[in-house]
């Protein structure tokens, strides 16, 4: 089962793209609530070089207390992860995790509308950019 949704963008940046991502995880009802520089951390902790990659924790603050109410120990695969990765040919890849198949594996089926609900949110977020 493939675990995330990606979509490539021609001819951008990270720091081009990220508002518009930004503004329609804002469409979707999420914010970003934390932010992984993998180029800087990789150079810092281990001196290796990456492209510049970005993980955005995004959060539903609604679905992720709907999920939290019905599996406490969900908390552990929140918030939703978008990642930003330049290609190194002049793209971008947008990824986003797949919220049904993660949570899919927690095998607790009071999870599946919700789950399916905000994997549409993020599919519209993919399409929308």
């Amino acid at each position: 089962m493939k675990y995330y949704n990606s979509k490539i963008i021609n001819g951008t940046t990270i720091a081009a793209i990220r508002p518009k991502v930004e503004e329609e995880l804002k469409k979707e009802g999420f914010g970003v609530l934390t932010e992984i520089d993998i180029q800087a951390t990789m150079k810092k902790k281990l001196d290796k070089d990456y492209l510049p990659h970005v993980i955005l924790g995004a959060c539903n603050p609604s679905y992720a207390d709907q999920v939290i109410s019905i599996e406490p120990t969900i908390s552990t695969m929140l918030p939703c992860n978008v990642t930003l990765r330049e290609l190194g040919n002049g793209d971008v890849e947008i990824a986003i995790i797949d919220p049904s198949a993660a949570m899919g594996s927690v095998g607790n089926a009071a999870l599946e509308i919700p789950a399916k609900a905000v994997q549409e949110k993020l599919r519209n977020v993919l399409s929308n950019i």
